[in-house]
C-alpha cells in the first residue's frame, strides 16, 4: 500500500509530532509528597540511595549537581541510585524547575517535595538537620548504613562516601 503525502498532510503530521519528540527528551519532574520520598528512605532494598536536597535558587546547589550526575553515571547498572529532590515551592515546578532540569539534562531521578511545613517532616529525614541546603543522605538499609551531609559536596567526596562506607565489604 503506498501513502501518499500532500504538503498540507505531511505539515500537520510535523506540527502533531514535533511536541512529542521534544516531550520525550524531557526530564520528568513529579510534585510529590513525604510518603514517596520515604519509599526511598525505607526501602529494603541492597540498594545505596544518595538523595540530594537542592533548589533552583540554591547557588552551592546548583554548582554540586553535576558531581551528583557524574556519580549517576558512573554507577549506572550498580545498586546505587542518585535522587535529586527540589525544595523550590511546589507553583514554580513548571516554570523554574522543569525547565531547569531540561536546560541541564538531569539524568537522575528528580521530584519536587511539596510539603511546605518542614517542621512537620524535616526530623524524619534526619534529627540534625537544620534545614539548610544542600544537604544529602546516603542510604542503604539493608547494610543499616546511614550517612547525612548538610554541606556542598564535590565528585571526590561522592565517591570517597560510596567507596569507604558503602561498599559491600565494610
Amino acid at each position: 500500500m503506498f501513502f501518499r503525502c500532500t504538503l498540507g498532510l505531511c505539515l500537520m503530521l510535523f506540527t502533531y509530532l514535533l511536541p512529542s519528540a521534544a516531550t520525550a527528551q524531557t526530564q520528568k519532574v513529579a510534585k510529590v509528597k513525604l510518603p514517596h520520598l520515604q519509599k526511598y528512605l525505607n526501602s529494603t532494598s541492597d540498594t545505596t540511595y544518595i538523595i540530594n536536597f537542592w533548589a533552583t535558587w540554591c547557588k552551592p546547589c546548583i554548582e554540586e549537581l553535576p558531581s551528583f550526575e557524574a556519580v549517576q553515571k558512573q554507577y549506572a547498572g550498580q545498586p546505587v541510585q542518585v535522587v535529586l529532590v527540589s525544595m523550590d515551592f511546589a507553583k514554580d515546578l513548571e516554570k523554574k524547575v522543569v525547565p531547569f532540569v531540561t536546560r541541564n539534562k538531569l539524568q537522575s531521578t528528580v521530584f519536587l517535595l511539596d510539603e511546605p511545613d518542614q517542621n512537620a517532616w524535616i526530623d524524619l529525614i534526619d534529627p540534625s538537620w537544620s534545614g539548610a541546603i544542600p544537604a544529602t543522605l546516603f542510604v542503604n538499609n539493608a547494610r543499616k548504613q546511614r550517612l547525612f551531609l548538610e554541606k556542598p559536596l564535590t565528585l571526590a567526596q561522592l565517591q570517597e562516601h560510596l567507596t569507604s562506607k558503602f561498599s559491600k565489604n565494610p
